[in-house]
């Protein structure tokens, strides 16, 4: 169901009006500064109220792409299920009620187990004897393909080693709209084009290893503050709905959807709405986006799963395109669903089409079939809410007394990948006089910094990694990893300096004042470890709800950088953060020699950081976001306060695409670091810049209609054989499809508004199965297939002019012209591998896709007649190359 709200309402305390409380800098009550506003009107102008506009039916799947095996295969197993079957397939059957952290029902008929669901993008949650794998943001800063396929690759094998069927991850939502966004650190980078890259070699490594993978949190989820509104009324906010991103179309396209895009077309077999709202539609039953953006444009042919807590109805989430309800109850632990039960009497009774259910099925067993699960998958081996070896199956309904835990090791050799990954992501920010590398021969190597030691509690001594003590490798939230071990800073630097027999000392106490100053003065190099953390608004950490407060560190890590600085003219400042932090005048301090981003590297982030100081790797990794001297300069923020009453809080996304370097680059503000830099021990040159233009064929519209929608069933309306099996003992809160112990439709709902009339609550064409008009931008999983045909292809000589090997990353950026476009976007890179004194050849094949804007009239993709630039170099403000694309 679709609704409209209000315009906004300011809170009535005057001194709200220009920013809020905490965040003195932050704007209210829209979170766009009034200078970063898009220079298009459609944007600026989207101020609310918003409305998402109703698309039905929701599309069915037909095996488009390479899914037509999958497809045929799944047709054939949801026709032989029964109507209990199909509900049970598509309904979880509720929180800890099974092992996994999601699970929907099985199949024991035809001996199909149900499928097992399990955080997180960076390895598998709550388990043991699995890897902690370098988060989202570390493989952006790598700019590899390679490397983050390698590690999809890598987690999906162990996933599947545990038994899991749907690992959940990677994120693209956020996408990095604002730098104190919680969960950014999840995802890749605040742009699309090198998020889109990443995520769908990460998908592919996944499904790879036979594990489905879920793109998330589909779309604009941009923050932690009022995602849920019982979240935010625990965190003493009184609003009644979430959180509402609103959208302009053309931004949704160019620069959200984008990587989503990118996603499907790499095939992802299971895609989860969010939490939040998409111009006042909430995201796990807006048509707009599940059923026109993703199944109907971008031809998705998986399944949409809800996020937990996610769905906010029965009906009217199935008719918008939701496929699996996740955790299956309404609210943990309520032995409640909106379907369940409410699905089988919203099928017998004809409120939701049988055609619907069978859709949702087929692509659910399609994508098992698409990532091979039947010939990968083994049987469960452990417990999401204990690692006791024996307890019970059924956690919450403390039933089911077993074997649970079976503490299978799956990792493999995957520890030299994860330090691999550790040190290629580390980007060098400032080398002055060349005081890196190190020799480990120094006279007195000295460490300061919480952040360079352990955890008094242990690596995983704060649940789901909720605080920030001992260096940090991993932010906060579901989206974490149990450790294995955690090779520290201070670990790893004193084995390497000890091997050359050398003198040491730490401290991990920040306010130690006395003894920093005393150890400081007597260091020949000191080392300063600082964090800044984050994470999922679940858990509160030092006053942060998820969300950054703000961009400093963390634990006093200014005044310790100064503090050691003051009185040690060779300092070294090693940052683990989840994002983009305010540096001060860090860049100039000549006692600071060298600054580097080590963000979030897992399991060997003191052996990764070595291999870097001490030259056995020669960093090449660049920055995946931008360093701005202020919270300002980043042009988009956060809402931390409600701003609409107790309704939705609003939130217009009034800058459009520019975020990150293009909000810098609109708003001629230099940064401390610019996207796309980082430096080496080597250096390169860039020269002979080549485009050639390929001969294609116009673009082509799709048209014409799809087929009818499929109907697998035909279940019969006796409601007496949809009971419970009189010799069947029900699992306290377990969800089931069973009717509850009535005939009569409307009891078994048990629902206030049954009986209401459907043209009430039932959108107008979602129960018709008919032939549908296709989209002009759809056709092929992806879009429209020639978005990506190859219209030019740029080359240019990327020159080693150093004594020493090297990785360099050659970057691609487009001036795409028209008046309203970003200076600058990014549509291609290259980490290249250089000896010294040689050369190689960069190149990039510009398509359809990458020069295009959305016409919002046409509802397609359209190249303008503005001129378009192309432009070659080391960063978004170092690029000597460019040549006009004829």
């Amino acid at each position: 169901m679709q609704w409209l709200t209000g315009a906004l309402v300011s809170l009535a305390t005057s001194r709200l009006v220009s920013a809020q409380d905490g965040n003195t800098t932050a704007p209210f009550p829209n979170s766009t500064y009034s200078n970063a506003t898009s220079s298009d009107p459609a944007a600026a102008g989207f101020t609310g109220p918003a409305f998402s506009p109703p698309f039905y039916p929701s599309p069915w799947g037909s095996g488009a792409g390479d899914w037509a095996s999958a497809y045929e295969r799944a047709r054939a197993f949801v026709g032989q299920l029964t109507l209990l079957e199909k509900v049970n397939l598509t309904t979880g059957v509720g929180w800890q009620s099974e092992r996994c952290v999601g699970q929907t029902g099985a199949i024991p008929r035809l001996g199909f187990r149900s499928l097992c669901l399990q955080d997180s993008p960076l390895g598998l949650r709550g388990t043991d004897y699995n890897s902690a794998f370098p988060a989202g943001v570390n493989v952006a800063a790598t700019w590899d393909r390679g490397m983050a396929y390698a590690r999809g690759q890598a987690m999906g094998q162990e996933h599947r080693g545990k038994g899991v069927d749907i690992q959940l991850g990677p994120v693209a939502g956020p996408l990095g709209r604002a730098p104190a966004s919680g969960r950014n650190w999840e995802g890749f980078s605040p742009d699309p084009a090198l998020t889109g890259v990443l995520m769908a070699q990460t998908i592919q490594g996944i499904q790879q290893a036979g594990v489905i993978a879920c793109a998330k949190h589909f779309i604009v989820n941009e923050q932690e503050h009022f995602r849920q509104a019982p979240e935010a009324q625990g965190h003493g906010y009184n609003i009644t709905d979430s959180l509402s991103s609103n959208v302009d179309d053309v931004t949704m396209h160019e620069t959200y959807l984008w990587p989503f895009a990118d996603a499907v077309r790499a095939g992802v077999g299971s895609i989860m709405c969010s939490y939040n709202q998409i111009n006042n539609s909430y995201g796990c039953e807006n048509s707009q986006t599940l059923n026109y953006l993703l199944k109907g444009e971008l031809d998705f042919q998986g399944f949409v799963m809800s996020d937990w807590q996610a769905q906010h109805s029965g009906v009217g989430s199935a008719l918008a395109g939701m496929d699996m309800s996740m955790p299956g109850d309404t609210l943990f632990d309520t032995g409640k669903s909106y379907w369940g039960a409410n699905l089988t009497v919203a099928i017998l009774n004809g409120t939701i089409p049988e055609w619907r259910l069978d859709d949702m099925a087929v692509r659910i067993i399609a994508a098992w079939y698409y990532v091979g699960r039947d010939q990968s998958q083994v049987p469960i081996n452990f417990d999401s809410w204990t690692l006791d070896t024996f307890g019970n199956q059924h956690y919450y309904a403390e039933e089911g007394y077993t074997l649970i835990n079976e503490h299978v090791d799956v990792r493999a050799e995957h520890s030299t990948l994860i330090r691999q990954i550790g040190s290629a992501s580390t980007v060098l920010l400032k080398n002055n006089n060349s005081a890196l590398p190190l020799t480990g021969r120094e006279r007195f190597t000295a460490l300061f910094g919480n952040d360079a030691g352990g955890n008094q509690y242990g690596p995983n001594g704060c649940p789901d990694r909720g605080c920030d003590n001992g260096t940090l490798a991993m932010a906060w939230g579901s989206g974490t990893a149990n450790f294995p071990y955690l090779v520290t800073p201070e670990t790893a630097i004193q084995n390497e300096v000890l091997r050359n027999n050398g003198v040491i000392q730490s401290i991990t106490d920040n306010f130690a004042g006395t003894q920093i100053q005393s150890l400081a003065s007597q260091a020949s190099v000191a080392i300063v470890f600082v964090n800044a953390d984050s994470g999922e608004a679940f858990i509160t950490v030092d006053g942060n709800e998820g969300d950054r407060n703000n961009l400093t560190f963390w634990q006093g890590g200014d005044v310790l950088i100064q503090n050691v600085s003051a009185l040690c003219n060779n300092t070294i400042v090693v940052m683990h953060t989840v994002g983009p932090v305010l540096l001060g005048n860090y860049s100039e301090n000549p006692n600071i020699t060298a600054i580097l981003w080590a963000g979030l590297p897992g399991e060997q982030s003191g052996n990764s950081i070595v291999d870097i100081l001490y030259g056995r790797v020669n960093p090449g990794a660049k920055l995946p976001f931008t360093l701005g001297a202020s919270r300002e300069d980043y042009g988009a923020d956060l809402l931390y306060i409600p701003n609409n009453g107790t309704d939705a809080p609003q939130q217009p996304f009034t800058e459009g695409n520019f975020i990150d370097y293009r909000a810098f680059d609109k708003a001629g503000i230099t940064p401390v670091y610019e996207f796309g830099f980082g430096l080496s021990y080597t250096t390169f040159s860039y020269s002979n810049l080549r485009v050639n233009r390929l001969n294609v064929s116009a673009y082509t519209p799709t048209t014409g209609l799809t087929s009818a929608a499929p109907v697998l069933g035909n279940s019969t309306n006796d409601t007496a054989q949809y009971q419970l099996p009189s010799n069947f003992s029900a699992i306290p809160f377990y969800i089931y499809p069973y009717l509850n112990g009535t005939n009569d439709l409307e009891e078994a709902a048990n629902a206030s508004d049954y009986g209401l009339p459907g043209s009430s609550y039932i959108p107008a064409g979602s129960q018709d199965g008919s032939p549908q008009p296709r989209l002009a931008a759809s056709g092929a999983p992806g879009g429209n297939p020639e978005l990506y045909d190859v219209l030019y292809q740029v080359e240019a000589t990327i020159t080693n002019t150093g004594s020493v090997a090297g990785d360099e990353v050659a970057q691609l950026y487009i001036s795409l012209g028209g008046p309203y476009d970003p200076k600058l976007v990014l549509r291609g890179f290259q980490r290249l591998s250089i000896q010294p004194n040689s050369s190689t050849t960069f190149h990039v094949d510009i398509t359809r896709r990458d020069i295009s804007n959305w016409d919002t009239s046409a509802q397609n993709w359209a190249v303008s007649s503005a001129p378009k630039v192309v432009y070659v170099g080391s960063s978004s403000r170092t690029l000597p190359l460019s040549a006009t694309l004829s």
